[in-house]
């Protein structure tokens, strides 16, 4: 296991045009796994355009893996169907952190990265990295991919967590 980085405070906001598994809807729920850790959120019952708004921890360390998402349709008696996957790197908001403490910047808000969509993630548009009061956050649109249409929106916070020894 490498260095400890912080954690992140993941919260699954939304999500948009869904796609229907069941007969006129469906029942979404997102899994998120970041190397052996996984989450889930709960299940929105007949809805393509789920709010969630829930907030998930995990601990980041070097190496530094991708943030994967898998939607789910919940049915109750057979397997749950795939509603599309995205994945998403988290390089660019851990590469922020470090620039907001060489920068030492701790109060009000500043910009410190734009992140474009490419083959690294699933943007469905340019998302910015700011420090908001000494936290480094992102808002970012994920397009699914593997399905006909669907995005979810992601808050994402980076918590840096003090190392022992050091002041």
């Amino acid at each position: 296991m490498g260095e400890h980085l912080g954690q992140l405070k993941l919260t699954v906001v939304q999500g948009k045009r869904l796609v229907i598994r069941d007969f006129k809807s469906s029942d979404p729920y997102v899994v998120v796994k970041l190397g052996s850790q996984v989450a889930k959120t709960k299940v929105i019952n007949s809805c393509l355009n789920p709010v969630w708004n829930e907030e998930l921890v995990f601990s980041l360390t070097e190496p530094l893996g991708a943030l994967n998402l898998e939607v789910f349709d919940k049915d109750r008696f057979k397997t749950d169907d795939k509603m599309g996957h995205a994945h998403f790197s988290l390089q660019p908001l851990v590469s922020a952190s470090r620039l907001r403490k060489v920068l030492k910047v701790s109060s009000g808000e500043t910009a410190l990265r734009k992140v474009v969509p490419d083959s690294e993630n699933c943007l469905v548009r340019e998302s910015s990295i700011a420090c908001i009061e000494g936290e480094v956050v992102q808002d970012a649109w994920l397009r699914l991919c593997g399905v006909e249409s669907g995005e979810i929106q992601l808050k994402m916070k980076l918590i840096d967590t003090p190392v022992a020894g050091m002041r």
